[in-house]
């Protein structure tokens, strides 16, 4: 069976977009193009095959960055009769890519409290650099759960789409 996707000109610099995007926020430029894709394709959930033809790259690119996106819960793979795995976006991935991402920072207060204690009294510049930095990744620790949760209150409380266009 031969599949021909048109993808629509405009639809295509839209995944090229988000692919820079991604980029730019540390992912690959193929894991935004895919990402990008599965949010505006039809039908919602697509095969490896599907999404490497329709992308232009490799199967094996697409399988390794599905992965990746599976991984940090910003796309699953959807139920098929058959073995072939099939991808959908996940409601809610980016505030549960965001909380991933958070929690590395944790971890670097520990680091931070470390350098405190290697470095002394006797070198106040260096330590009230650390001390800035070690605050400044407290604070954001402490933060971001609030932030999330203002986040879903904002979500939940938004009337649907179609009645804001109205």
């Amino acid at each position: 069976m031969t599949r021909l996707t048109l993808v629509e000109p405009r639809e295509s610099e839209f995944v090229d977009r988000m692919g820079l995007v991604m980029e730019r926020l540390g992912g690959t430029r193929t894991m935004g193009r895919l990402y990008a894709w599965l949010m505006i394709c039809d039908p919602p959930h697509q095969s490896l095959t599907d999404l490497a033809a329709d992308l232009g790259v490799s199967k094996t690119a697409v399988s390794t960055v599905a992965r990746q996106l599976e991984a940090a819960g910003m796309i699953e793979r959807a139920p098929t009769p058959n073995r072939e795995h099939r991808y959908r976006v996940v409601g809610g991935g980016w505030a549960h890519a965001l909380r991933v991402q958070f929690a590395g920072l944790r971890q670097s207060l520990d680091a931070l409290d470390f350098g405190l204690s290697v470095i002394g009294e006797d070198r106040p510049e260096q330590r009230a650099r650390l001390e800035e930095t070690r605050e400044f990744f407290a604070f954001t620790v402490r933060d971001v759960e609030g932030f999330l949760q203002r986040w879903l209150d904002h979500r939940d409380a938004a009337p649907p789409r179609e009645e804001r266009e109205t």
